[in-house]
């Protein structure tokens, strides 16, 4: 049986105990390798052109700034990233700001960090999860 290719994720988080959280998560997953981490909008882009990830676990609300801030940044020039947008704020107005800045999806911390974990391992189509609120 094949190995399947590495998945390379980024995370971007501004609270250290959440982006802990979300590393040990994310490195559970076979394959997954976390490249970097990023707390700011510009230490993210930063990061996210310098070591050129499969996927972006991506905080909207960061210091200094927004999840979209970063979208607009990297997605144009990189739109086979996929980001994935976690929130404590999962408004429909943020969300949509998120989907037409390039999020393939959009998530509630709260209760919906599961799906973040699943659809990295390939459990559920990139294409399909988005929060609806």
């Amino acid at each position: 049986m094949e190995t399947p290719a590495a998945k390379n994720v980024f995370v971007v988080e501004d609270s250290l105990p959440v982006r802990a959280r979300l590393v040990e998560m994310l490195i559970e997953i076979e394959g997954v390798r976390v490249v970097g981490e990023a707390g700011t909008p510009a230490d993210a882009v930063t990061g996210i052109l310098r070591t050129l990830p499969d996927y972006v676990v991506l905080d909207f609300q960061l210091d200094g700034g927004t999840g979209a801030d970063v979208l607009r940044a990297v997605h144009m020039q990189i739109p086979d990233i996929v980001f994935i947008v976690v929130t404590n704020h999962p408004q429909p107005q943020f969300r949509r700001v998120c989907m037409e800045a390039g999020a393939k999806a959009f998530f509630d911390k709260s209760s919906e960090m599961g799906n973040v974990r699943d659809m990295i391992a390939g459990i559920r189509p990139a294409h399909t999860e988005t929060h609806r609120a």
